[in-house]
């Protein structure tokens, strides 16, 4: 069983990606920790705490890390997740509470307590946590299997900028401190996830499993379909950050090729931008696994099949 650590700004796409994870037999979840990013870090925990009680699975613990970016100021995205992040399911206070240690020194007291090469961590925000984490103790370097995250993008351009993937472009300083790391990394991008898209057909397939989670995931998805759909004129939306899971327990999936990835920190107008080196044309050392395509039929299999592992009634639970 593979052991991750998740790292996320729940957003309706981190949400399900929680939820594909937590239904999954093949993957130990040591924990989540909550960034700032689609919405300000005291939602985004909260929404992760919110679809660990609606997959039943309160043994996995939550905790919130940091509040802005390393060095620019705090970008939120509302106007394409809503106010509360996952608008478009049923939204209440959890009733398990949050971890107390901060989200930072819980990564590190994770990673410290694992083999080398033991942990993948699963990073589908804004960079911050990870990166703060790798500047606070590059000791657990070691302990990293493989980063399998979210983000960037080459032959796509930018959703937030035209040049930059929102999450790189949030905290493009702690993408930069990832991608330098030296650690294996698997990079999904928008290349890749603008080709999952949420059609009516796929959608109402998750609906017709009539459980809660199934629910909540058609009501969320619903939502985030008619910013990106009129965006992009796709038949749906792009489910990026669920992406990830996928590749870890389905690769086959997923095509990629290993090459060199730097971050943009410094100009106004490319700000977060993704240098992808596709042609291997700079010399610089190959840093990343890219993935550009992926079987979208089969992901759209692949979670809903997961779905399906869900109850049909809603767990309860005391504080």
């Amino acid at each position: 069983m593979k052991k991750i650590l998740i790292d996320c700004d729940p957003g309706q796409d981190d949400a399900v990606m929680l939820l594909l994870a937590m239904a999954s037999r093949d993957l130990e979840i040591l924990g989540v920790t909550a960034v700032a990013g689609n919405v300000p870090l005291d939602l985004t925990q909260r929404n992760i705490r919110i679809i660990r009680e609606l997959a039943g699975r309160t043994d996995i613990p939550v905790h919130a890390g940091c509040r802005r970016p390393m060095v620019r100021p705090p970008m939120t995205a509302e106007s394409v997740h809503g106010p509360t992040g996952i608008d478009g399911m049923d939204i209440h206070d959890p009733a398990m509470p949050l971890g107390a240690a901060h989200g930072v020194d819980f990564i590190i007291d994770t990673l410290r307590a694992q083999a080398d090469a033991s942990v993948t961590l699963v990073p589908t925000g804004p960079l911050t946590n990870i990166a703060m984490a790798i500047v606070k103790d590059p000791s657990i370097l070691p302990k990293i299997e493989r980063i399998v995250m979210m983000g960037g993008a080459m032959r796509e351009g930018g959703n937030f900028s035209p040049s930059a993937e929102f999450n790189i472009l949030v905290d493009p300083h702690a993408a930069h401190v990832v991608f330098d790391c030296g650690r294996p990394i698997t990079a999904i991008g928008l290349d890749a996830s603008h080709q999952v898209v949420t059609t009516r057909p796929r959608l109402e397939a998750i609906e017709a499993l009539g459980t809660p989670a199934s629910a909540a995931v058609h009501g969320m998805l619903g939502f985030f379909n008619r910013h990106d759909s009129l965006k992009y004129g796709f038949g749906g939306a792009p489910l990026h950050d669920p992406c990830t899971i996928a590749w870890l327990l389905a690769p086959d999936l997923f095509a990629s090729k290993h090459v060199n990835v730097a971050v943009e920190t410094g100009s106004p107008l490319t700000m977060g931008h993704t240098a992808v080196d596709f042609w291997h044309v700079s010399g610089r050392d190959p840093n990343c696994d890219w993935v550009h395509s992926v079987d979208a039929d089969g992901f759209y299999t692949l979670l809903t099949d997961h779905l399906a592992r869900y109850p049909l009634r809603r767990p309860t639970f005391q504080p």
